[in-house]
């Protein structure tokens, strides 16, 4: 509720944990589905509770790490390279996938084994911090992310 205050804060950050899953990951049920509902319910709650504040909102839901494509021995995925993440909220000029999707045939594969990773996070980041917040390129490429000049912020990815 406090975010949806009129002087209450402009960000927030939310740390999930349980993402671990090496084992016993499951499919529509199991320990992923498990977690993808509650990070459901939470963006949900997070929806309602921001009522007309959500049309002014971006949602950036990210990981440190990706899952390789293959299970492994014990119903899980192992630490990988290529990942996700999710942009939602009012602001986001949604409904599509931005990417370059490399395919999972095994000559696709980085190091054959993990989905080979196209697009820095920082881009996606840098997008939404110029574009929604206003913050300027220089200070992006040198205080938020350090020596990242070469990372171009991605483009169209909220409202004007």
């Amino acid at each position: 509720r406090f975010l949806s205050d009129d002087d209450g804060p402009r960000f927030a950050v939310v740390e999930s944990g349980g993402w671990d899953t090496h084992a016993n990951q499951g499919a529509a049920t199991g320990l992923l589905a498990n977690r993808l509902a509650a990070l459901d319910t939470g963006l949900a709650a997070l929806h309602d509770g921001l009522g007309d504040h959500w049309s002014d909102t971006v949602v950036a839901v990210v990981t440190e790490f990706g899952r390789t494509v293959r299970v492994n021995g014990t119903r899980g995925t192992d630490h990988g390279t290529g990942t996700v993440a999710l942009l939602t909220g009012g602001a986001v000029a949604g409904g599509r996938v931005a990417a370059d999707w490399p395919g999972l045939a095994r000559d696709a594969l980085f190091e054959g084994r993990d989905l080979r990773p196209t697009t820095d996070l920082r881009a996606l980041l840098k997008g939404v911090l110029h574009d929604h917040v206003g913050v300027a390129r220089a200070a992006l490429d040198t205080d938020v992310f350090p020596d990242s000049t070469s990372v171009p912020p991605a483009r169209d990815l909220v409202r004007a």
